[in-house]
């Protein structure tokens, strides 16, 4: 049966999507109350990145869709802030897009979102026990003596990452159940001994991760290496880590929340906000997925969160035991966002770019980013130091910070006229950040149930996607797939 015949049968006699929008009651900011009666084509759990692009490839296919998202806006883990006393645009979550993310830098053109290059001019700072050490911003990783130990370590990675690594299904990798039984401190370890070293390898993935190297399998970090790139560019360390010519190459102007926030705009009455599924109960010809919104029926769903935080829904009759243990095997990185901005762009003068690395805290990473013209140092909060942060005075996150900055680049740091931070580890529909990672054992016992459908039931979210799994990319990717499995059914 042709895919086209397929497609039209899957379609025939449902709803289209404008008359499902009519099928709702809007009831106050963005929150709709469904009629029972509607039965859509699919139903799509979650309005970040993933979800909208899985359901804009549905409506463009002729699909009726219900979006449900639990917040009162669109984007997920991609949000803008503004900064109390300026009201400055900030990037609160998902920022840098850099070569080979060719599905989210569609969408920026398509929704007329312009790019700015991340300054990477001058020099950056490796920041270690205490001392800030110059190197050019040119370089992933400074040039010190430890360096000559954690360069074969890294390396290593990058050699077992690039031979012929199985993207997107680590389990198949020929070690990977010795890969999957050991951290990525472990990993490193075995080669890296001195305190700098082990820190430098701890960088690598921490500053993508936001989680300790004793919290992380090894085979998910290789698997993160393998995933930056695309079908015809292997995935590289120097890639994912670097500015120029890497992950963080350019930031998008007025924040990257424009993009889901205008595919939303398009997407209209679609969506329905303040909509946290509690229940999603399924036979052999319906899904029914229960909400704070209401109830809606639909032949497919596709939950697009991580799978972390999947399993906080009820599924009836039950998922099977490779889903719940891949959910119990995924948690999210502790992360926060903290930026300051400064009447002009000091660090430059110094020769500096804005960019720090090491083991300096809480803020242990650093960028110089943008907003509306205005001169922005930004910084990550991680792990541990997040976790001790968590539940602080917003005063005292902002002095430690700001004491941060001043170690980083001098006393003119005090001077900022405004600020913004945000806390992921306590947004509740997210609880955490930038990505969920596993724990050794998870990828190996479980790793299969991460895409595999459930029923009516199919799986989107960065975290399930090949390439680029944890960025824009790769939950645009990822939607793009659960939505064709969709559309698929039939064949």
């Amino acid at each position: 049966m042709s895919s086209n015949v397929s497609r039209r049968r899957f379609l025939a006699g449902t709803a289209v999507a404008a008359g499902v929008a009519a099928t709702t009651t809007t009831l106050g900011r963005g929150r709709a109350e469904a009629a029972p009666a509607a039965t859509v084509d699919a139903i799509v759990v979650g309005g970040g990145l993933s979800g909208l692009a899985a359901a804009k490839s549905l409506v463009a296919a002729g699909a009726s869709v219900i979006v449900l998202e639990a917040r009162e806006r669109a984007g997920g883990r991609v949000h803008n802030i503004t900064s109390p006393r300026l009201g400055a645009t900030l990037d609160a979550g998902a920022e840098f897009i850099g070569p080979t993310q060719n599905h989210i830098g569609a969408l920026a053109r398509e929704y007329r979102v312009p790019t700015l290059r991340t300054n990477n001019a001058g020099d950056s700072i490796f920041f270690n026990n205490g001392h800030a050490q110059r190197m050019s911003a040119d370089l992933p990783l400074p040039l010190v003596p430890d360096l000559v130990e954690a360069g074969p370590a890294l390396a290593r990675a990058q050699a077992d990452a690039l031979a012929g690594f199985p993207v997107g299904e680590p389990w198949k990798h020929p070690n990977a159940r010795y890969l999957d039984s050991i951290t990525w401190a472990q990993y490193t370890g075995q080669i890296a001994t001195s305190q700098t070293a082990r820190e430098l390898c701890q960088v690598a993935m921490s500053a993508a991760l936001s989680a300790r190297p004793d919290e992380v399998s090894a085979l998910y970090f290789l698997n993160y290496i393998a995933a930056s790139g695309d079908e015809n560019n292997p995935g590289t360390l120097i890639r994912l880590l670097s500015t120029d010519g890497g992950a963080q190459e350019k930031l998008f102007d007025g924040g990257a929340a424009l993009i889901p926030l205008r595919m939303a705009a398009e997407l209209g009455t679609r969506i329905v906000y303040r909509a946290p599924v509690r229940t999603i109960s399924w036979d052999r010809n319906l899904a029914t997925v229960t909400s704070d919104a209401g109830t809606f029926r639909g032949r497919r769903v596709i939950v697009a969160m991580s799978p972390a935080i999947s399993s906080q829904i009820d599924y009836r009759p039950g998922l099977p035991a490779d889903r719940v243990g891949l959910s119990r095997g995924y948690h999210m990185g502790a992360v926060a966002k903290f930026a300051a901005i400064y009447p002009r762009p000091f660090w430059r003068e110094k020769g500096l770019s804005g960019q720090v690395y090491g083991d300096g805290r809480p803020i242990d990473v650093t960028f110089e980013s943008y907003a509306e013209n205005r001169h922005i140092l930004m910084g990550f909060i991680s792990a541990d130091a997040m976790r001790r942060l968590d539940h602080a005075p917003e005063s005292q996150i902002v002095r430690e910070c700001i004491a941060n900055f001043v170690d980083y680049f001098g006393p003119e740091a005090r001077s900022f006229l405004d600020y913004g931070i945000f806390k992921w580890d306590l947004e509740p529909w997210s609880r955490g950040g930038p990505v969920a990672v596993s724990t050794p054992g998870t990828l190996t016992r479980y790793g299969r149930a991460l895409r595999e459908p459930v029923g009516p039931i199919h799986w989107a979210g960065t975290e399930t996607a090949d390439y680029w799994t944890g960025y824009m990319d790769g939950a645009v990717r990822s939607g793009k797939r659960a939505a064709a499995e969709v559309l698929g059914v039939g064949r």
